[in-house]
C-alpha cells in the first residue's frame, strides 16, 4: 500500500475571515488553490448543502508532499455544531506558537513543550513547540473511536494501514501508509461517536485502478460505502474519480485517484488573492446584518 497516501483533512468553517486569519497568520501555512461552486458537490464534499459554497486547500506546501486542510464554506450557513469524533490535528512549529503569542491568540498548555489551539468553529489543533522541519510539519491527525480493536481491524487490515505504535494506557493507536505521511491515530473515547453537523472527512489517494477493487472489497465486507465510485468535475482542472466510505463509527473517508489529483492539487499561485477577492464580495454578513437576521447553524 505505499502507493497510497494521506491528502487532508475536510473542515466545515462559519467564518471564513477568522479561519482564514488562523491559518495563515497563527499557524503560517499559504493558501494552495481556492475554487467557487455554485451548487453542492456529488459527493457531498461541502456536506449536505445545496447552495453555493466554497473551496479552500492551505497547508505548508504543494499537497504532492503535504498533508493539508480542506476549508469548506457554505454560503448562509454561520456555524456547525461539534461532536466528539475530531479529536485533533497536530503539527510540529514553534513559529506558529510564536505566533499565536504575538497575535494573543488562546494557547493552552498542555503538555511539555506542547499545546493547544482552537481553530474558529472549535476544531482542536496541537501545537508542538519545537522548529519547524523542513518536510511536512503536520504530525497526525486524532479520530474518536468507540471501539479500537474493531477500528484498528477497519484502518488496517482493510485500508492497508500500518499499525506504527500503540498506546494502551492513552487507549490510541497509530496508523500510516508511510513513514514520511501525516498519521492517523484512533482513540477510544470509550463510548459513542457523535459526529455533529461539523463533521469532516479524512482523504486519501490511490493508483486509479485501486479504486474499484477497494470499493468491490467494502461490499464483500459488508462494509458502508457513502458514494460508489464517481467522477467530480472542477471547471476549468482536472476530472478526478473518488469513492467515499464510512468506518465503524462513521468517519467518512474518501479514496481519489492518484494522477488525476495530482494534476487537480497543483498549487495556484492565485489561491491566497481568488480567496482574499471571494471574501470581500462576500457580503452575506451585511445582508443577514442589514435584514436583522442571523445566519444560519447547521
Amino acid at each position: 500500500m505505499s502507493l497510497r497516501r494521506a491528502l487532508h483533512f475536510v473542515f466545515k468553517v462559519g467564518d471564513r475571515a477568522k479561519t482564514s486569519t488562523f491559518y495563515r497568520d497563527v499557524l503560517g501555512m499559504k493558501v494552495l488553490r481556492h475554487e467557487e461552486f455554485e451548487e453542492g458537490c456529488k459527493a457531498t464534499c461541502n456536506g449536505p448543502y445545496d447552495g453555493k459554497w466554497s473551496k479552500t486547500m492551505v497547508g505548508y506546501g504543494p499537497e504532492d508532499d503535504h498533508f493539508v486542510a480542506e476549508l469548506t464554506y457554505n454560503y448562509g450557513v454561520g456555524e456547525y455544531q461539534l461532536g466528539n469524533d475530531f479529536v485533533g490535528l497536530t503539527l510540529q512549529s514553534s513559529q506558529a506558537v510564536s505566533n499565536a503569542k504575538r497575535l494573543g491568540w488562546p494557547l493552552t498548555e498542555v503538555g511539555e513543550a506542547l499545546y493547544l489551539a482552537q481553530a474558529p468553529g472549535g476544531y482542536p489543533f496541537y501545537l508542538v513547540d519545537k522548529e519547524q522541519p523542513p518536510h511536512d510539519p503536520v504530525q497526525k491527525v486524532c479520530l474518536g473511536v468507540s471501539n479500537l480493536q474493531k477500528s484498528t481491524h477497519y484502518w488496517a487490515t482493510l485500508l492497508g494501514m500500518t499499525v506504527m505504535d500503540k498506546n494502551e494506557e492513552k487507549k490510541t493507536v497509530l496508523l500510516g501508509f508511510a513513514d514520511s505521511q501525516c498519521k492517523v491515530e484512533l482513540q477510544d473515547i470509550g463510548g459513542t461517536v457523535v459526529h455533529g453537523t461539523a463533521f469532516g472527512r479524512i482523504a486519501f489517494s490511490c493508483p486509479r485502478e485501486q479504486l474499484s477493487n477497494l470499493e468491490a472489497l467494502m461490499k464483500k465486507e459488508n462494509q458502508k460505502i457513502l458514494t460508489p465510485l464517481v467522477s467530480l468535475d472542477t471547471p476549468g482542472k482536472a476530472t478526478v474519480e473518488v469513492v467515499i466510505l464510512a468506518d465503524p463509527d462513521g468517519h467518512e473517508i474518501c479514496f481519489v485517484g492518484d494522477e488525476a489529483f495530482r494534476q487537480l492539487s497543483t498549487v495556484d499561485p492565485k489561491g491566497s488573492e481568488l480567496l482574499d477577492k471571494a471574501m470581500a464580495e462576500d457580503k452575506s454578513d451585511e445582508w443577514f446584518a442589514k435584514h436583522k437576521k442571523q445566519k444560519a447553524a447547521a
